[in-house]
């Protein structure tokens, strides 16, 4: 009993790795089964959704045992992954045992995230990228790499705390808004609209959207109903956050509301 559980332990908690960092459910699915068959577990069931796992193997045996995992949804990182995959390719292979095995996922789960002044700097490339794609001039493109790097500072400090993700989308969206009006406001030639623009790219859930799309198209309709809701309600917390700065400044400022 001990072993299946362990291996079942295994397995579940590689998928809540895969898909705390980011990953699909039906490759998180397709994981944690690959891994009990790797150990020769005969019996099981496993179901997947965007924020949770729930697992049992054995059922109709004296060494049955399940496990449930709640999984809030979180941000995508790649490196952790492409490691998960690399740990459950060699499971799968017979390269790895199991002890070696949870040596092998505590360092996955351990790979640093982007050194956090490598992260700024290339967020206010990307928006600045971003400003110039969507019609904006190199003027504004500047100025949108330096409301983009300042952004990311932004939301380092509100991820140390306890903010809520709505709350943070808000305040960032909000933030990158009065950045590119003060600019504007100082008569310097900026089209503070393609600013905005590029300045909010790192806030918008192209990654969720993208997502849901995919789990509809694998008939996974709960968990894209799931991750498609998360899309909506951060596509909406950006409106909030860019409208309302501009409402206001344009009631500031003597024009019509917006």
């Amino acid at each position: 009993m001990a072993e299946t559980k362990e291996i079942l332990s295994l397995a579940v908690e590689t998928g809540e790795a895969l898909l705390r960092n980011g990953a699909e459910v039906y490759r998180v699915e397709d994981t944690v089964m690959h891994i009990l068959d790797a150990y020769e577990v005969e019996e099981y069931d496993v179901y997947v959704l965007s924020n949770g796992i729930f697992a049992s193997a054995n059922e109709n045996r004296e060494d049955a045992c399940s496990m449930i995992r709640h999984i809030p949804l979180g941000s995508t990182h790649l490196g952790r992954i492409a490691a998960l995959n690399q740990l459950s390719r060699e499971i799968c292979s017979h390269d790895c045992a199991l002890i070696d095995a949870w040596v092998r996922l505590d360092e996955c789960k351990n790979i640093p995230e982007t050194r956090d002044k490598f992260g700024w700097l290339f967020c206010g490339i990307g928006c600045g990228c971003f400003t110039y794609l969507f019609g904006g001039t190199v003027y504004d493109s500047i100025a949108a790499f330096f409301a983009g790097f300042l952004l990311k500072v932004l939301l380092k400090l509100l991820s140390s705390g306890k903010s809520s993700r709505f709350i943070v989308n808000i305040l960032g969206s909000a933030f990158v808004t009065c950045f590119s009006l003060f600019f504007y406001s100082l008569g310097l030639p900026l089209l503070y609209d393609k600013t905005i623009i590029g300045s909010i790219m790192p806030l918008v859930p192209g990654i969720a959207l993208t997502t849901s799309i995919r789990d509809f198209f694998n008939g996974d309709s709960l968990s894209g109903a799931i991750h498609m809701i998360d899309a909506i309600l951060t596509a909406f917390c950006i409106a909030v956050g860019v409208g309302t700065v501009m409402t206001i400044y344009h009631l500031l400022m003597g024009g019509a509301l917006l």
